[in-house]
């Protein structure tokens, strides 16, 4: 994206994009929130890979969670061309319960997301979760 097609993103809106990236991902439905040409820079634990366009975000997200995952929007905060957000996420795979963490950097285009860098800390079952919680306790949420 060129300096010119930068749009200075308020609070109220970073928010509300926000809001409307979690429901992609709580309904597994792209909508109308990402840009037809969207472009995502992926990195989940141990690997890194892009799409582009909405149509491939779209087979991506329903071969991640295809019936969607419980979203939480933790915080968000506007940059001056997009926002970076916090994302909790919860689904269960064949029974299992399986949380994560995500943050991503959100360049906004015309009031809808153009690009997403995802960094995500991969899904952690419970197994992983009591080990963490043992070895490592949080000390804030």
């Amino acid at each position: 994206m060129s300096p010119l097609e930068s749009t200075v993103v308020d609070d109220g809106t970073a928010q509300r994009l926000s809001e409307r990236l979690a429901d992609v991902f709580r309904t597994a439905d792209v909508g109308a929130v990402l840009t037809e040409d969207v472009f995502l820079d992926g990195h989940p634990p141990l690997w890194r890979f892009q799409l582009h366009g909405r149509d491939s975000f779209a087979a991506w997200l329903h071969g991640y969670s295809p019936d969607g995952t419980e979203t939480t929007v933790v915080r968000t905060v506007p940059t001056v061309t997009g926002f970076v957000t916090e994302f909790i996420g919860r689904h269960e795979v064949h029974g299992e319960e399986l949380t994560d963490r995500k943050i991503l950097l959100c360049e906004v285009r015309g009031g809808r997301i153009a690009e997403l860098t995802v960094y995500c800390s991969g899904d952690w079952d419970a197994e992983l979760r009591a080990r963490h919680a043992a070895q490592a306790p949080i000390l804030r949420p």
